[in-house]
């Protein structure tokens, strides 16, 4: 019989470095004066752990066991440096304040990882190894970027931030203000990744999850910004119907759902979340996104869902957040009220800033079918198909133009 010892301390891991990674690295780059040098060390200690913990099982204080390693691993690289003597009488074990003060140096290391001096591309894959502590063959294989890219990409945004001289530590609140958008929007996509991989590929650690996690910690940290609570309450909710949304490796959509897989808890919690960031009152774009996902999520059906007033709070969004891809969802809202042929009307109006976006040509499928206009139909499916890179959507899709073809005898 197949050992399930390295799934549980697999779990066990993922879990261990949400708590620990962060706060390790900030700890290390404090101690050491050299940031760059503390991520390398965490990093060295996490492919370790996933080596002797499937080996060897689960550590019986898997944080001290992290906190040794990377510290080691950091000391013999100040060793290398000729620098080890000096500094060697500074590292011990965290003091208790230091301990405590976890949160604050994860959150001190996710606004420098999301610093608007980095490249966009490089904040996601900086956070998602200094932060969450993903190892880079995990986070290249969920981009589909070549390991020795994404590798390139984490070395220039470290370099990045010694040269710009980003501190480890959380803005003042002037600062923190504008730059929170960045770190939410990082949050957001590593969620939407995890969510719904735009490469299909089966991951090590469950994206979505970390995501959910992190976004918690945010909001935890900063209590009053409403659009943190926004985000994790939209996560949390959107996350619940995790278990709902494969079927045997196929996507099931959300109006094919069995809803008694939903996490009923999450949902609540979601909702406190809402209800916590609406009292600060600060309304934004993740507010009512999460709102629009407390509605779907507490649908009896989806006929029975109260689509009218999500079509009302999609108008309130494309206000806050009028990109075509808002206007796009705000478009299938409506078409749950007005009826598919005032929704294609106004989808239309979308076809050139979406033109390449998979979902657009999908959503126009589902119209024109609702229409009877079953060939215009399929050409939008097969157009949809061609675009995604995804292989759950791709299967879908070639499913609604299989059954087409049954229809019409072929």
């Amino acid at each position: 019989m197949k050992s399930r010892r390295p799934a549980t301390t697999d779990d066990l891991l993922a879990r261990t470095l949400r708590d620990e990674a962060g706060p390790l690295v900030a700890r290390l780059s404090r101690r050491f004066g050299d940031f760059d040098l503390a991520e390398e060390a965490v990093q060295a200690a996490v492919v370790e752990a996933l080596t002797s913990w499937r080996r060897d099982g689960r550590p019986q204080r898997p944080g001290a066991w992290l906190q040794v390693a990377a510290t080691r691993n950091a000391m013999d690289g100040m060793r290398h440096r000729d620098r080890q003597r000096a500094l060697a009488a500074r590292v011990d074990v965290p003091t208790a304040g230091e301990a405590a003060a976890g949160t604050d140096d994860r959150l001190a290391l996710l606004f420098a990882c999301c610093h608007p001096a980095l490249a966009p591309e490089a904040r996601l894959a900086l956070t998602l190894r200094a932060v969450v502590g993903l190892t880079t063959p995990q986070i290249a294989r969920a981009f589909l970027v070549h390991e020795t890219t994404l590798a390139q990409r984490i070395v220039r945004a470290k370099k990045k931030i010694v040269s710009a001289g980003i501190a480890l530590t959380v803005p003042p609140p002037a600062e923190r203000s504008v730059r929170l958008g960045d770190v939410l929007a990082v949050v957001y996509v590593m969620f939407n990744e995890g969510f719904v991989s735009s490469t299909g590929a089966t991951q090590d650690r469950d994206l979505a999850a970390d995501a959910v996690w992190l976004a918690g910690v945010v909001a935890t940290a900063l209590p009053d910004e409403a659009e943190a609570w926004g985000l994790a309450a939209l996560l949390t909710i959107q996350h619940a119907r995790s278990r709902a949304r494969f079927a045997d490796g196929d996507l099931v959509l959300l109006r094919e759902q069995d809803r008694g897989l939903w996490d009923a808890a999450a949902i609540a919690e979601g909702e406190a979340m809402i209800e916590r960031a609406a009292s600060l009152g600060r309304p934004g774009a993740y507010q009512l996104q999460a709102a629009i996902a407390a509605v779907h999520a507490t649908g009896s059906s989806w006929a029975e869902t109260d689509w009218l007033q999500i079509s009302l709070l999609y108008d309130e969004l494309a206000r806050h957040d009028p990109s075509p891809v808002v206007r796009l969802n705000q478009t299938v809202a409506h078409a749950q009220v007005a009826g598919p042929a005032d929704a294609l009307a106004r989808l239309e109006q979308l076809a050139q800033p979406l033109a390449d976006y998979h979902l657009f040509h999908a959503t126009r499928a589902h119209l024109l079918t609702g229409l009877g206009r079953d060939d215009e139909a399929a050409r939008a499916n097969a157009r949809a198909l061609e675009l995604t890179t995804n292989d759950a959507e791709r299967r879908l899709l070639t499913t609604r133009l299989h059954s087409r073809r049954l229809d019409d005898g072929s």
